[in-house]
């Protein structure tokens, strides 16, 4: 794992190669504002994260990107950035450039995928 690479881990699973992830807690369905990015690369491009939302929504459409499931909370931690998600998903980018989500069991993942996108199109249109 790289100085600046982002942890991601839950049950006994730890991944230290993520380039950027969205966090979307559960409570995005509700509230947007909740959804929160987190880059590796210390920038904090909006379009990075447009893109790894709008991509992850359309291969999880096409049945590309499959979720891992959990019950565990899910720790992000980069740098001082450190976030505990009890309920939600975390979709992020590894270091080959694949995109991965993990998401906790019960949870409607197309309606999380499509709040992350929708949050993420705003933002940029938006300047948000």
């Amino acid at each position: 794992m790289s100085a600046a690479a982002i942890s991601l881990s839950y049950e006994d699973v730890v991944s230290g190669d993520c380039l950027c992830a969205l966090i979307v807690p559960a409570q995005a369905l509700d509230e947007p504002g909740y959804i929160k990015g987190v880059s590796a690369a210390g920038s904090s491009s909006k379009h990075e994260f447009h893109a790894l939302a709008q991509t992850a929504y359309y291969q999880f459409q096409d049945d590309e990107l499959k979720v891992e499931l959990t019950r565990a909370p899910l720790e992000i931690e980069c740098d001082d950035v450190h976030e505990l998600v009890e309920s939600g998903m975390v979709i992020y980018r590894d270091e080959q450039g694949s995109i991965r989500a993990v998401a906790h069991q019960g949870l409607n993942l197309r309606k999380l995928l499509e709040a992350a996108n929708r949050f993420c199109t705003r933002w940029i249109r938006l300047d948000i």
